[in-house]
């Protein structure tokens, strides 16, 4: 169910359990910031969803809370983990929902990455 981005942290949200280790994740990349694993239900032959550690709903609150360091962080680790998985040559999509017309579902900023296949056009026209 898409979630209203505007909402405060909620620190029940799967994401924030797997960042405790309540629950198991196919961990690809960690630094101190981010965290980055294999969605558990992919929709491209790649689908690797990056985090930031730190509690941010979406990219306006992250944009307006998290520090220059964990900004940079997060924006260099999707480069890395991009390179990393060999994605760079053949290509791949990034992308991260904000809030319930976008169908954001997990109410912790997250960007995909979507990459194994030609991917199509951004919006159906």
């Amino acid at each position: 169910m898409p979630i209203d981005a505007t909402q405060p942290y909620d620190d029940s949200n799967i994401f924030a359990k797997i960042l405790r280790g309540e629950i198991p994740s196919n961990k690809v990349y960690e630094d101190e910031h981010v965290l980055a694993f294999h969605d558990i239900n992919p929709l491209a032959p790649t689908h690797i969803l990056v985090i930031p550690k730190g509690p941010y709903v979406s990219w306006d609150d992250f944009s307006a809370k998290a520090s220059d360091e964990e900004i940079a962080a997060f924006v260099r680790a999707v480069g890395r983990i991009a390179r990393q998985a060999g994605l760079i040559g053949e290509g791949y999509r990034v992308l991260a929902n904000v809030g319930m017309n976008s169908g954001q579902e997990v109410p912790h900023l997250h960007a995909h990455i979507f990459a194994g296949r030609p991917l199509g056009p951004m919006l159906a026209r």
